[in-house]
């Protein structure tokens, strides 16, 4: 996202007043962050294993981050509005009081506490997913029939190459939770009415919905652990140790559920490094960002062939969760506004 589109990108963000004066479309948010959180209480206790936050990867350290990149965006976003000509300390300081009410502040707060809830029962119900039989031969066979009986990994890593290319995609797949964590807070920092950041925010709480249930639709590990012959002549990096950590912890969760510290961070289909990218996508189009847009686009793209190259999913599961992150994006923008975004004339 270019420092020119963010405050005032044409008619999509165009001034509006941030009152509210109906929160039908909070109390929607919520009642579904609170549903999923019932899901995951219920399946905690039908497999027997407490809900775990593993030194609060998944949810104290992220909220933490969350509100550390807050601050600094708010100021960057006040410096944007007053401008470079009639910039000064003290204008900067006026337009953060003036624009950072109580109200929208505490909106602000619950919209990130809302996608931070999602995320961690999110991960909660994909450790328990490796209980489930996977049915990784059978997206394999999936995978060969698309592509007349050969291999899409082992295509790729002809057409690419087994060396530069293998650094260069884990850059590029690695990239995916940064790219995550800075898109979340933003559109609650940057467009000028609050509700319209929440579109984001109830995208991302569906995407990650959506995606726990396709990994109980299909339980699946990759294609790194079923056909690990496909990825033997790429390099040793990152990748491999990543992949031996998480069927570690698989076999750990398996043999041990009962420790406290045992969680598992293994499922394939369908991809939600392709499912979120594609919504974060999706906003920027949906917002007019029209070089962000051409520029995830291209990001998705690369991140399609990674997740593809280095073994972490099949063919099959990133056009799932491509599907999945259209499907959140209608749903998202539907909750926050049942009878369609109003134009900016109106609001």
């Amino acid at each position: 996202m270019t420092t020119s589109e963010l405050p005032n990108a044409g008619p999509a963000l165009a001034t509006a007043p941030d009152g509210e004066t109906d929160y039908g479309w909070l109390v929607r948010v919520w009642l579904l962050v609170a549903c999923f959180a019932a899901i995951t209480l219920y399946w905690s206790h039908h497999v027997g294993i407490p809900i775990r936050d593993p030194h609060g990867a998944w949810f104290v350290i992220r909220v933490g981050i969350s509100l550390g990149l807050f601050v600094p965006m708010t100021l960057i976003d006040a410096t944007l509005r007053v401008g470079r000509r009639g910039w000064t300390l003290r204008r900067t300081l006026e337009m953060l009081r003036s624009r950072w009410s109580k109200q929208r502040l505490a909106l602000a707060m619950s919209g990130l506490l809302a996608y931070h809830s999602v995320y961690f029962c999110y991960h909660n119900l994909k450790s328990w997913d490796v209980l489930n039989k996977p049915r990784d031969e059978m997206l394999l066979q999936w995978d060969r029939w698309l592509f007349l009986g050969h291999s899409p990994h082992e295509l790729l890593h002809d057409l690419l190459g087994q060396h530069i290319a293998a650094y260069v995609l884990m850059i590029i797949y690695e990239s995916f939770g940064t790219i995550v964590l800075i898109a979340i807070p933003m559109p609650m920092v940057f467009l000028t009415r609050i509700r319209d950041g929440y579109v984001a925010i109830a995208s991302a709480l569906w995407v990650w919905i959506l995606g726990t249930a396709c990994y109980y639709l299909i339980p699946s590990l990759g294609p790194f652990n079923s056909a690990p012959e496909e990825f033997a002549g790429l390099p040793h990096t990152m990748i491999q140790d990543t992949q031996a950590r998480y069927m570690e912890q698989r076999a750990n969760l398996l043999a041990h559920p009962e420790a406290s510290d045992v969680v598992a961070q293994v499922s394939a289909f369908a991809s939600l490094h392709i499912g979120v990218t594609c919504v974060i996508l999706l906003m920027a189009h949906y917002y007019g960002l029209r070089r962000t847009t051409v520029a995830l686009a291209v990001y998705l793209f690369a991140t399609i062939i990674a997740t593809v190259y280095l073994g972490w999913h099949f063919f099959v599961d990133d056009p799932a969760g491509i599907a999945i992150a259209v499907l959140a994006c209608y749903l998202g923008s539907r909750m926050i506004y049942p009878r369609g975004r109003p134009e900016p004339s109106a609001q």
